[in-house]
């Protein structure tokens, strides 16, 4: 048996949910001498760029979570034209919504409709949709911001497991993505739906959103949220971030249409061009973030 495939194996047994707060816990801790050591550590260990950090002495942190939720300076990610990167990571999957399946690596997919908390009717905009899937990658900014504009019209937390999201557990947990806890939003944007899934994983401690703040569960049972108060996000706002990292899929009607030059595994950028869109009259365009 190969080690990617021992090391999937070995996740069904641990304490997923213990080890997560655990690891919150410790990533909350604002003890100068445990924050101070971790987040020179992992900047050493991770090779990260301090000089795009908004506040670049890495020692100014309250806690970990704070360094790692941090905010860039204003021109470090300029938004691109028509669709763009929520988050800086890997672009591990992309292409058509095929039969109601996302692909989610060589040989797995897994269902739309159960990513999306098992609604049929939730689901169904983007059945012969497209999608894209980014990990957002350890040592780049990690907050989570808006592909298109839009506005917020439904929000559903998802319960489930939280297996580690990479290479190893994609290729060998089925159904990963529409396993693990996760947080549904739905947006209304001028090219129709848009529906952005963030993925928790073991040690991510918590999710948060601009507009709730940090989502925490009171049942094991999907609960959803329907918003008739007008929120609406500009195309790059921030919509959201991970207290340590996870994965965006996101979710699109069939008239977006990636770049050609976009390849599997590459790196991408938060603001980065990934495609462009029709107007529902089926006009292409690539809109001006809303005011």
């Amino acid at each position: 048996m190969d080690r990617a495939k021992l090391f999937s194996l070995s996740q069904y047994t641990l304490p997923q949910h213990l080890i997560s707060r655990v690891i919150g816990r410790v990533a909350a801790c604002d003890n100068s001498w445990v924050k101070n050591t971790f987040i020179e550590r992992f900047i050493k260990a991770y090779d990260v760029n301090m000089g795009e950090a908004l506040e670049e002495d890495p020692r100014a942190y309250a806690c970990f979570n704070d360094f790692f939720t941090r905010a860039l300076k204003p021109e470090a990610r300029p938004i691109g034209q028509g669709l763009v990167s929520p988050a800086d990571g890997v672009l591990s999957q992309f292409g058509a919504i095929e039969h109601g399946t996302l692909v989610q690596a060589k040989g797995q997919v897994f269902s739309l409709t159960q990513l999306l908390g098992g609604s049929e009717e939730r689901a169904a905009p983007f059945r012969n949709g497209r999608f894209a899937t980014v990990y957002l990658s350890p040592k780049d900014y990690h907050r989570v911001h808006m592909p298109l504009a839009g506005r917020l019209i439904e929000m559903a937390y998802v319960p489930g497991r939280l297996f580690s999201v990479n290479e190893a557990t994609a290729q060998h947990v089925p159904g990963l993505f529409a396993r693990n806890e996760r947080l549904v939003c739905i947006f209304e944007t001028e090219h129709g739906p848009m529906a952005m899934v963030l993925v928790g994983a073991m040690i991510v401690a918590a999710i948060k959103t601009v507009w709730s703040g940090q989502v925490t569960p009171l049942s094991g049972s999907v609960e959803t949220t329907h918003f008739n108060q007008l929120i609406e996000l500009a195309r790059g706002a921030e919509m959201g971030r991970f207290q340590l990292g996870s994965t965006v899929v996101m979710c699109f009607p069939e008239n977006v249409e990636f770049d050609d030059a976009l390849t599997l595994g590459q790196s991408v950028s938060m603001g980065q061009s990934l495609g462009m869109c029709a107007t529902k009259s089926g006009m292409a365009q690539t809109p001006e973030p809303m005011a």
